[in-house]
């Protein structure tokens, strides 16, 4: 797994996806920090947060797009599958590779809050539940990502699914708010979304239920790219 981890890093910044990657989010992520903070002159942090995960659905397909693809279209995933790694330690190191690039570049737009404090208070609680929850939200994308480019070769294919399976989950969450509350279908819906699950931090609930679902359906998105992979192997 770490072999792959570094290969993957590599790979990162050897092209132009790392490079694309790190200044379309910080640069996203300082204009939606100015639009939401600095021109409302508030000091809310749930703007920011709820505007960067909609960012994050758009920039992290871009990120993992080429993480299986490019490999079936240059030819170098039967090297990958005869290696002497595990099919799950193979996916897992490069789930951390592009985690770890997603999670580094929000920290860094987090950042931007600390020019407020000679000017206004910021509530840092907030922030720390905000952070944990795009943080975790940002592991389901990724996930999602990597299953659908180990479908494809096509890595603008790869892209393209990725935002619409992202799009369909966060729909669902609007699909929710625009039913009735006696309708039993609203609570299974917010049940499912990734965004209704996301606005409970954004309210201040550190709720571990949503930690577990975001967790947990991450899981299941690189149990299914585990799953390729292996009837691949055998194939």
């Amino acid at each position: 797994m770490l072999a792959v981890f570094k290969k993957e890093m590599r790979s990162y910044f050897t092209g132009v996806i790392g490079y694309v990657f790190l200044v379309l989010y910080l640069a996203m992520g300082g204009a939606v920090f100015a639009f939401t903070t600095l021109f409302s002159m508030s000091a809310d942090v749930t703007p920011f947060y709820t505007y960067m995960m909609l960012v994050s659905g758009i920039a992290l397909p871009l990120l993992t797009m080429k993480s299986f693809s490019e490999e079936r279209k240059i030819k170098t995933e039967q090297l990958l599958l005869t290696a002497p790694v595990s099919i799950t330690g193979m996916v897992m190191g490069k789930f951390l590779a592009a985690y770890l690039l997603f999670a580094g570049c929000m920290l860094l737009n987090s950042l931007y809050f600390l020019f407020l404090l000679p000017y206004a208070v910021v509530k840092f609680t907030l922030l720390l539940g905000d952070l944990v929850a795009i943080l975790l939200v940002g592991m389901v994308f990724i996930s999602i990502g990597l299953f659908v480019s180990s479908l494809t070769e096509n890595q603008l294919a790869a892209a393209i699914g990725t935002i619409a399976i992202i799009l369909g989950f966060l729909l669902i969450g609007l699909l929710s708010s625009l039913l009735p509350s006696s309708y039993p279908l609203r609570y299974v819906l917010e049940f499912i979304s990734v965004f209704s699950r996301f606005q409970g931090f954004t309210n201040g609930f550190f709720d571990i239920a949503s930690v577990f679902y975001y967790l947990s359906l991450a899981a299941v998105f690189l149990y299914l790219t585990v799953r390729t992979y292996d009837r691949r192997r055998y194939n």
